[in-house]
């Protein structure tokens, strides 16, 4: 089996095995990723040509993201998760990052500890539902935003990801605050969503939680660090579905949850 870059032709299998692992991604993160870095993400192809491994990843300014590994389980125990790992280690090092980040399940992290990243919080994925009246169709909110706010977060310019993400979504925003909106299968994503101001953020959040008709599923990933984010979402009927650790190698990052009220993606680039 040998290890080649991941192509559009490779999306489909890709897809299929992300669904059979239970994953949330949506075909627009893995056209975005291919496009922004088309020579950062890898795949390993059986004899007969299908690729059944694959791992993802994005490098930002000084920080790059390991997103979406996922090997078939019957070509499991061959070694192949670290070869794709460190491969998109090397992409990443080659296109400047100096931070490394990925969130990882409790079957990842001992593969990710032994390349030495280390936990530096939880990702807490949370589950809703939109508050508009039954019928109401889902609307549309014009803003402008202050994409500089993910840097007081982050520590880093993340703007092909952000901009990517504003082009397809639903956007609210004030000077000190944005949200998004955006489609992810059958459901809605809210994030990306960063403020410097809590009530900045209760207020886009809201705003954009009550264009959503009652019983469509709204999906956030937020930092448990943000404990404004967690009281907000629980105020809004959402719960917790799931948790992941927030792991980073190499430099380390000026990370601030509480600046950050939601991710970019369901994993695979912040």
């Amino acid at each position: 089996m040998r290890i080649r870059v991941f192509t559009a032709d490779d999306g489909e299998h890709f897809m299929a095995l992300a669904a059979r692992e239970g994953w949330t991604v949506d075909p627009w993160e893995t056209h975005f990723l291919l496009t922004a870095a088309p020579s950062g993400n890898f795949c390993v192809h059986e004899c007969a040509g299908k690729a059944s491994a694959f791992v993802t990843s994005l490098c930002h300014s000084k920080s790059g993201w390991i997103g979406n590994l996922l090997v078939h389980p019957e070509l499991r125990r061959r070694g192949l998760g670290k070869r794709l790992f460190t491969r998109a280690l090397k992409a990443l090092c080659k296109a400047g990052a100096e931070t490394f980040w990925l969130t990882a399940s409790a079957m990842g992290r001992p593969l990710y500890e032994k390349h030495r990243f280390c936990t530096i919080d939880r990702i807490n994925r949370w589950t809703g539902h939109g508050t508009a009246r039954k019928g109401q169709s889902l609307g549309a909110v014009s803003a402008k935003v202050n994409l500089c706010l993910d840097r007081l977060g982050w520590g880093d310019d993340r703007y092909r990801l952000l901009e990517a993400a504003a082009a397809r979504a639903i956007v609210a925003a004030a000077p000190n605050a944005f949200a998004m909106l955006q489609r992810c299968g059958s459901m809605l994503q809210l994030g990306p969503c960063a403020a410097s101001d809590e009530q900045a953020a209760q207020r886009v959040i809201r705003t954009l939680v009550a264009q959503v008709p009652e019983g469509m599923e709204i999906v956030c990933d937020a930092p448990a660090g943000n404990m404004a984010a967690a009281k907000l979402l629980e105020e809004l009927g959402f719960r917790i579905k799931g948790t992941t650790e927030l792991m980073f190698a190499g430099v380390k990052p000026d990370y601030r949850p509480e600046y950050i009220f939601g991710l970019a993606t369901m994993g695979s680039s912040g």
